[in-house]
């Protein structure tokens, strides 16, 4: 919590529980803002209050979840929650960690940058070479090496930083990748 908050991001609890384990919850965990006794549609109804001011992210992983979990901008749910929080979550924590909700929005916040950066590319290579071309201000095959620079220029930026992923990319050609088992109850 104290690491959200030195980012900025004001944290509140909302919960079905009653008012005194979840003030005695909040308090230990950093969290100010406490709503108790909250029923899953008035869950829904406070996150569409709280959107009058900001975007808001819902961290839940149970079945009184859902409803605000699908009403947030970004809803979280935990793996091992309830599958109705999961189908309503945007994003889903694979492990039990709260701090992995940090690391997903450092890794969100990177690929946004990423994204408008490589848009960005596309569009100084592309729009200034292939209308060049077009015209005759230059020959066509400049604007085929705008256009191949422009490819080249997003995959390095993509990776900048991350050689990794594309060396672990190379590794895993032919290998089937494995994929978590989740225990299902009949």
């Amino acid at each position: 919590m104290r690491r959200l908050h030195a980012l900025g991001i004001r944290t509140s609890l909302i919960t079905g529980d009653n008012q005194q384990a979840a003030r005695h919850f909040a308090r230990a965990a950093g969290i100010e803002e406490v709503h108790a006794r909250v029923l899953p549609a008035g869950k829904a109804d406070l996150i569409r209050q709280l959107q009058q001011g900001a975007r808001v992210a819902m961290v839940g992983d149970g079945i009184n979840d859902a409803p605000a979990l699908m009403q947030a901008d970004v809803g979280i749910a935990f793996g091992s929650g309830a599958d109705i929080a999961i189908e309503s979550a945007d994003v889903i924590v694979l492990n039990q960690r709260l701090g992995a909700v940090l690391e997903a929005y450092a890794v969100s916040r990177n690929s946004y940058r990423k994204i408008v950066q490589n848009v960005s590319l596309a569009f100084l290579f592309n729009g200034i070479g292939i209308p060049a071309a077009a015209t005759g201000l230059i020959y066509p095959i400049w604007g085929m090496v705008a256009m191949a620079a422009s490819v080249t220029a997003i995959f390095i930026n993509s990776l900048w930083g991350r050689g990794d992923y594309f060396f672990e990319a190379i590794r895993a050609v032919g290998r089937v990748p494995q994929m978590p088992s989740r225990a299902t109850a009949s």
